[in-house]
This record gives C-alpha cells, structure tokens and sequence, in this order.
C-alpha cells in the first residue's frame, strides 16, 4: 500500500491549528525552564527504532492463535509493511531479520526494496531455539552449551551463516539468545555449559567482520525453568567482556525477574561500555511481549533518563545502542500495536529530554530527596505529545500515525491484496 504526501498533508490538515496552539504553550514552558526545544525536536526526528520480521503478523499462545489476515506472507511483504509503518510514523526507518524465517533468496534485490522503503538492516537473528526440518542434531538439549560436539558445531556454523546473510545485506550486528538451560537440578553441569558456551560464542565471534558487532541476549527462564545458561545481565557481560570489543550486552525489557531495577542495570553496562541493544516490549508477570509503555511507562521514561545521561557522559564510547520493539500482538492488529509502541517510546524518550538536569544534579549534590523526586516527576508529568507531533510534522509524516492507519484503512487494503488467511511466517 502506498502512502503519498498529499495524503500525508490531507489527513494532518484537521489536527493543525490544535497543535500548533499546544505545541506553542508547552514551547513557552520550557523555554523558560532553558530546554532548547529545536534540539529536542531534532533529537526526535534522529531516532529511529527497528521493527522485528516477526512481529509483523499476529502472535500466538500454546492454547491459539487468532490472525486478523492481511498478514505479509513472505519476506518482501513483510519490508512492505515495515517501510508502511515507517512512511505512518518517520521513526521506524528499520527491519531486523530473523534466520531461518527470512533468508532472502536475492540480498541485492532485498537489500534495494529496503531502500526504496527507505529502510535500513538491523541486527540479524539467529536461531537455535528450534530445530529445522533438514536438521540432523536437534537442539532440545541445548544448542552452543550443548554436551555434544557435534550439535555445538551446528550451531556454530548457523551463527556463522546468519553474520553472512546481514552481511550481504548491509546489517552490521548479529544477536545471540539461547534458550539453553536446564528445567531440573542436576540436569545440566552449571560451569561445563558455561564453558561450552564461551568456547562457540568465540568461533561466532571470530567470524565478525571488524565493523560488526555480536550483541549477547539474556533470560532468566523460558523455555528452561531451573536455569539458563545466559540468565542476567552479569552472565551476559561476562561473556562480552571475554569475547571482546566487538561483544556486548543486550537488554530486553521482559528478561528480567519482577520489580528488578532496569535503569540501574543500563546505566552499569553503559558505564563500562558494554551496551548494545535494547527489546522495548512491557509486562504483568513475565516475558508477556505486551505494548511498550502499557502497564509501566513510568518505568520507561526512568530507564530512557539513563540512557540520555549515558548517552551525555559517554566517557565509555558506549556505542548507540541497537534498538528495536520485541513484542507479540495477540489480540490486537500487529501494525496498530508497533504504532502504538512507537509512540510510547518517543514520549519516554522526549519527557527524559526535558529533564532540568541542572537543577536535578544540584538537588543531587545537596541531598534533596524530595526535591530531585520532583525534578524527575515533573518532566514525566508534562504532556510532551506536542513535541513528538511536531517531530512528526517536521519528517512528513503523519501527526497521528494511529488515526491515520485507521482512516486510510490499512487493514482492509492489506486483506484485499493479501487475502483474509494470509498468515506471517515465523513464530
């Protein structure tokens, strides 16, 4: 489906005069709080967040899966639906490819149809959490840990052809989860997994191009429930440290046990330098996927102040991160939900923006609990929709990408032209 700027400018023309009015007053507050708001603005145009293959179409449970159809059923429909979300919302300029799902049969042609999308590759996915028709070694036991070497070797080589692949496609990182673990005690030897492990991530390692990076994924359980052979941010940092600089950690939001402290976490790995993807996705319970900034924007906006101070004092060269939106839309069309996750992600990322930091870094200093708590809160509080609308405005695309996906009628032009069973590919 193809979106023109007349569109664009037919669809933004009612919300005008309304944004301007609030896009004005919230200007004149923090002008006089000193926030530069062009920078800001430009800040927002800059960032950009990757949208996965997979969450494309919808997601499922072991009890069902209910599509809505119209889902891309190979991997040009799927740049398709990207390069849609992109031209809706000037801010997902990017696709990351998951292996086996989306091996392109012709990387050139792939790589140009990214381009005419304006899109650019992220980081490529391996997978060694299921095994594949052809396979001979299964990976049930495990896969870079496993106790055989021949399975190892498997793995490896995957690892391998996967970096190749995002080679031929301009990508320049590869992501490692492994769903290896143990479900009970005894089952596993906790230090030879570990070793294992390190051994296979050196060989993937060494296949890097000097340019790329390998970006190391962490879990605390699932698929294996006594232990993960990558559990924590620690296991995973280790293991970037001893590969080298071309390793790093990668924070997925739902890998971690409840009520642990995320924006401490991201502030020590940037710290050292170690930083280098980030899964937005939300939570009740567990790794649940659900809509970025669903149930816990608070803690959203307070893990992206890190990320600007990070990103302030890099004394670290940590590297930008890799972002991208990690989640499973059960119930709710996929394109709307990755919309809706954009949004909440420019909103954190734009309240972290116009903290008054001069003023927090002094309450800091003097001890003022309330007083910095009062910092923090009053940038959360502040509606900065108007600054993200004109981010928007400014890109040409359009002020609310949501209510345009629904006036123009995606859905249905996308079940017309693709059919009402049409089911993505993957998981």
């Amino acid at each position: 489906m193809q979106i023109d700027l007349n569109q664009i400018e037919t669809l933004n023309k009612p919300y005008l005069q309304q944004h301007k009015a609030d896009f004005s007053h919230l200007t004149t507050k923090l002008v006089n709080t000193d926030i530069d708001v062009t920078a800001v603005i430009n800040t927002l145009k800059k960032y950009q967040v990757a949208i996965p293959s997979w969450a494309l179409g919808t997601g499922g449970t072991r009890f069902g899966r209910f599509p809505d159809g119209g889902e891309p059923r190979d991997l040009e429909e799927k740049i398709a639906d990207v390069g849609l979300l992109h031209r809706l919302n000037g801010s997902c300029g990017a696709i990351s490819l998951h292996i086996p799902w989306d091996i392109p049969a012709d990387a050139a042609a792939i790589r140009q149809l990214a381009a005419d999308h304006d899109l650019l590759f992220d980081a490529v996915n391996s997978n060694t959490f299921q095994d594949q028709e052809d396979q001979k070694e299964s990976y049930k036991f495990g896969s870079l840990s496993h106790i055989s070497e021949e399975v190892r070797a498997r793995a490896i080589e995957h690892n391998k052809q996967v970096i190749d692949y995002g080679i031929s496609l301009g990508s320049k990182a590869l992501t490692v989860w492994l769903a290896d673990g143990s479900s009970f005690p005894g089952q596993s030897h906790f230090k030879t997994a570990f070793q294992n492990t390190l051994r296979s991530l050196q060989e993937i390692y060494d296949h890097l191009p000097e340019d790329w990076k390998v970006l190391i994924e962490y879990k605390p359980y699932e698929p294996n429930f006594y232990s993960m052979v990558i559990p924590d941010w620690g296991t995973s940092f280790l293991l970037a440290n001893k590969l080298g600089h071309k390793a790093f950690s990668l924070v997925d939001l739902g890998h971690h046990l409840p009520n642990t402290n995320i924006e401490q976490i991201v502030t020590t790995l940037m710290m050292e330098g170690k930083l280098g993807g980030f899964h937005f996705n939300d939570s009740k319970y567990g790794d649940d996927d659900l809509t970025v900034g669903s149930l816990h924007p608070y803690q959203l906006f307070l893990i992206f102040n890190e990320l600007v101070d990070g990103m302030a004092h890099n004394d670290a060269n940590n590297p930008i991160p890799a972002w991208m939106i990690d989640a499973s839309h059960t119930i709710k069309d996929p394109l709307e939900d990755l919309l809706q996750s954009t949004d909440a992600i420019l909103n954190a990322y734009a309240r972290a923006l116009i903290i008054d930091r001069k003023k927090l870094f002094i309450a800091q200093q003097e001890n003022d609990v309330a007083g910095a708590q009062e910092v923090i809160q009053d940038a959360f509080r502040t509606d900065v929709r108007p600054l993200v609308r004109e981010a928007r405005r400014q890109s040409h695309a359009f002020i609310d990408p949501l209510n345009a996906f629904r006036q123009l009628d995606v859905r249905a032009a996308l079940i017309r032209k693709r059919g009402a069973v049409a089911i993505s590919t993957g998981l």
